[in-house]
């Protein structure tokens, strides 16, 4: 049925520093930039079409491809939206993970643009080696790299 998980969305209230992050440091390309001027003859969506008269211009939304067909979108903060908790400490969204082929090799490119690592390469209790690191928002992300033994590729129930 899925074939892959298309995107996750984020919130933002520091839009720049983020298309800057994932397309800088992690190498991502802006593939879709919408404003609110796609609203102006929108009459189904009142609220955006009010937005889009009054600031077309407006971000309404990014989406940066980070593998080909898979994306992290980007929204503006919107008015009176509060900043989430410390990481972990609410239900939901906890972190998303990218897969490489060969982590170390990774690890060493990403840090040459800038990538300040919150761990070292570990291997986790799945078998597959891992290493963490957050984007400007404080979004934790996992860089991961499949083994052999890798849960993932072979499951494990218990």
């Amino acid at each position: 049925m899925f074939r892959s998980l298309m995107h996750i969305a984020l919130y933002t209230d520091n839009m720049d520093e983020m298309i800057r992050f994932y397309t800088e440091v992690l190498g991502a390309r802006i593939k879709v930039r919408t404003t609110y001027r796609s609203y102006l003859e929108r009459d189904d969506r009142p609220r955006q079409q009010k937005i889009a008269r009054e600031d077309p211009d407006r971000i309404f939304n990014v989406y940066l491809e980070l593998a080909p067909g898979q994306f992290i979108e980007l929204f503006p903060k919107k008015e009176g939206q509060i900043s989430d908790v410390g990481w972990g400490e609410r239900l939901g969204y906890h972190h998303y993970a990218l897969l490489v082929d060969d982590i170390v090799r990774a690890r060493d490119e990403l840090s040459a643009r800038g990538l300040q690592f919150d761990t070292a390469i570990s291997k986790g209790p799945s078998g597959t080696y891992q290493m963490w690191a957050h984007d400007p928002d404080g979004n934790k992300f996992e860089i991961m790299q499949f083994t052999a033994d890798s849960y993932q590729v072979k499951g494990h129930i218990e």
